[in-house]
């Protein structure tokens, strides 16, 4: 069930943001990242994405109170680059983000890096064909 947060009432009625928007933005912002390989959301949100069924909260849990929030990702790090140097950049950018589009104020942005994504080797393809 959706829960729905960051409620503020004006003169004109009220605005609520409910968590899966803050996910959302949460998500996408941490995968614009350079060294961001994709988001890691457990086995079950890997099955519903093998059907076709893209999560785009994958991998990001969210509390949200009525001005604040906090954020958990789960990252998976391209090979060789700095594992420090990509959290810190995910935290800031997501940080700034939902800042900026939600109102809320972000009090903290834990990343758990749970893996590494290692490119596979391409087939090498020769350019002459041998000759027996």
């Amino acid at each position: 069930m959706t829960e729905n947060t960051g409620e503020e009432k004006n003169k004109y009625g009220t605005v609520k943001i409910a968590n899966d928007v803050v996910s959302v933005i949460a998500g996408l912002a941490a995968t614009e990242v350079d060294g961001v390989a994709g988001m890691s959301g457990g086995i079950t949100r890997d099955i519903t994405e093998m059907f076709g069924m893209k999560n785009l909260s994958k991998g990001v849990k969210v509390e949200v109170g009525e001005k604040e929030a906090a954020i958990d990702l789960f990252i998976i790090v391209e090979y060789g680059m700095k594992i420090s140097d990509v959290a810190r950049n995910v935290q800031e950018n997501v940080k700034n983000k939902v800042e900026t589009m939600t109102g809320l104020r972000v009090v903290e942005v834990n990343v758990n890096v749970q893996g590494v994504n290692i490119p596979k080797k391409e087939p090498v393809v020769e350019d002459e064909p041998r000759v027996k």
